[in-house]
């Protein structure tokens, strides 16, 4: 009975809300979709309907929000699967022209984090049931990829393994995009109602999902907040009236918030030149590996040759280095210079500009683990000049 009511309460509250584009979308409660998740929920209905004057304003609002250029690109990329390549590469080509006229108008976008590249020892389409498994408990698409095997092969192959198999946006996150894109077609019902169970058992919650239809009401249409009203009550009292699929539910939420223990084998990671605008000398950079979510840290091995240093800079919740190879050095604004060398632990507070590099006669390698806020890892300063470097080495001889 509490349920019902819960979901009559819901339906009450969807009914307040105007479909006027220019209405503010509202979370019923703090439990709903936060901001940034609302315009996930923009963005993919945009792309799916092809508005690209409204989806021009919500990719805009998505950056303000915090989605970086990375999660965005994936989000307008999965949308072809849903939409179409039409409505996906219109989409892409908005974007473009948004993030032109943004830096334009000098806003600096954080780019975010690229995927971790798939397993080498697997092919897409065993990725692909594994995902299949773990969103919906089933290895298989159902009666359609029985009767026709080679959309089964896509599906699983392409869409569960290539996309969903791309971690830089979570389950959560593409379920979001999916089940908005599907509510904003219409007359795919079948799908919709797929989806809304494949959200739930990522974790997101009813209150979340009645959050996503609010969005849809008043970005979209009345007609289609209705429908996957309709739809999303349909779902909750069928899960709510079988516990076999509740507890299966939980198992498969608890598995997605635990993810698949995940290797990325040497070499895997492509070493890359240092960008010059931040660093002085010859330096080179491998990435080890990107946060993924709800963790935020990220990590580096960055070899430094003789001379070489980072410009000055800050991390917003500070860093850790961690010395493998070499002798270096590292200077805090206003302190003294500080010799790092191989097994050394160094820890940076948030905050504090600073530098670190190599000797002038020796290379260092480090490993270097930060994490992100407000979806940022760093912030570069001024470069340490030629006679600032020598100066301070001459300091350190002195000591």
């Amino acid at each position: 009975m509490r349920n019902v009511l819960t979901l009559i309460v819901a339906g009450i509250l969807l009914s307040a809300f105007s479909s006027d584009e220019g209405s503010e979308v509202k979370t019923l409660n703090a439990e709903g979709l936060d901001d940034r998740q609302q315009q996930v929920v923009v963005i993919a209905a945009n792309t799916a309907n092809g508005n690209q004057a409204k989806l021009a304003r919500a990719l805009s609002r998505g950056l303000d929000a915090g989605l970086t250029v990375n999660e965005i690109k994936e989000i307008l990329v999965q949308m072809y699967a849903y939409a179409g390549f039409p409505r996906s590469l219109n989409g892409i080509s908005t974007f473009m022209d948004v993030l032109e006229e943004r830096a334009k108008n000098g806003v600096r976008d954080e780019i975010g984090n690229d995927p971790t590249p798939l397993p080498t020892d697997k092919s897409s389409l065993e990725i692909g049931t594994e995902n299949l498994i773990k969103l919906t408990g089933a290895p298989s698409t159902g009666r359609s990829g029985t009767f026709c095997p080679a959309i089964d092969a896509f599906l699983k192959g392409h869409l569960f393994g290539d996309i969903f198999g791309r971690d830089n946006v979570d389950f959560q996150t593409r379920e979001i995009a999916t089940i908005s894109a599907l509510a904003t077609l219409g007359d795919v019902n079948p799908q919709l109602q797929s989806h809304f169970n494949v959200g739930f058992n990522t974790g997101l919650t009813e209150a979340q999902m009645t959050s996503l239809i609010s969005v849809i009401r008043a970005k979209v249409g009345r007609r289609q907040a209705a429908n996957a009203s309709k739809i999303m009550t349909s779902v909750i009292s069928k899960r709510h009236t079988r516990p076999e699929a509740a507890a299966i539910s939980a198992t498969q939420t608890s598995a997605l918030g635990a993810q698949m223990i995940s290797i990325t084998r040497r070499g895997a990671q492509p070493v890359q030149n240092v960008p010059t605008q931040h660093f002085t000398g010859s330096a080179q950079v491998q990435p080890l590996f990107q946060a993924h979510r709800p963790a935020h840290a990220s990590g580096a091995s960055v070899t430094f040759e003789p001379g070489a240093r980072t410009a000055w800079h800050s991390h917003p919740l500070g860093q850790t280095l961690v010395v493998t190879a070499g002798v270096g050095w590292i200077q805090q604004w206003r302190g003294q210079i500080q010799e790092i060398r191989e097994g050394d632990v160094v820890w940076i507070p948030p905050g504090v500009k600073h530098w670190h590099g190599a000797t002038r006669t020796t290379s260092m390698t480090h490993l270097a683990i930060q994490e992100q806020f407000d979806g940022e890892t760093v912030q570069w300063m001024e470069k340490v000049s030629d006679d600032q470097y020598q100066a301070m080495e001459q300091r350190h001889r002195q000591k």
